[in-house]
């Protein structure tokens, strides 16, 4: 539901960011909280979780698939998949059955479980996805793409149909974090 002053890329995953922190402090996406967050995140006034405390804190979960709570058959999952632009990073890195983690292939973590799912995801796990996001669009100079330009975009997007089920066509989502992430010519 990002609403008008969501205008960029950047937005996106600030918006994101300040409904996980609504979630994480209140139980539920409390909106006006959410507005609050979005703006200090955006001034500067508060800032996006530091890696080391997130990874300390990771080092306390149980050793459970961050999508399912399974214990069986775990294996390494990249958030950002590497022929997305993902890295080998611990930040880039989460444990996932082999179900989930085949289910899920090489698509983002917000279109392999929907806008309903995405907020069930753990606040940690979202919290490293958000920053692989982030991280990646700043290094592909991608932050800044203004909901205009991603209109235009729109017609090459390797999500329609995701977009279309959820009535989203158009619409500056986090879809748009991953669909615009390149895919190497490779593994088209």
């Amino acid at each position: 539901m990002p609403t008008n002053y969501v205008k960029s890329i950047h937005d996106e995953i600030l918006f994101e960011y300040a409904k996980l922190i609504s979630r994480s402090a209140m139980g539920k996406h409390e909106w006006g909280f959410i507005t609050c967050r979005f703006f200090k995140l955006k001034k500067g006034e508060i800032q996006i979780s530091d890696t080391i405390r997130e990874w300390e804190t990771e080092q306390t979960l149980p050793k459970e698939c961050v999508y399912c709570g399974s214990t069986e058959n775990l294996s390494t999952d990249h958030l950002i998949p590497k022929n997305r632009g993902g890295d080998n990073s611990a930040d880039n890195l989460v444990l996932a059955c082999r179900s989930c983690n085949s289910s899920r292939g090489d698509k983002g973590v917000f279109e392999w479980l929907g806008l309903k799912k995405k907020d069930n995801l753990h606040r940690l796990v979202a919290g490293k996805y958000l920053k692989q996001l982030l991280k990646l669009h700043e290094e592909n100079g991608t932050l800044e793409i203004s909901r205009e330009e991603l209109l235009t975009l729109c017609k090459d997007c390797p999500l329609p149909e995701v977009c279309k089920e959820w009535d989203k066509v158009h619409a500056l989502t986090c879809f748009c974090l991953e669909s615009i992430l390149p895919f190497e010519k490779c593994c088209k």
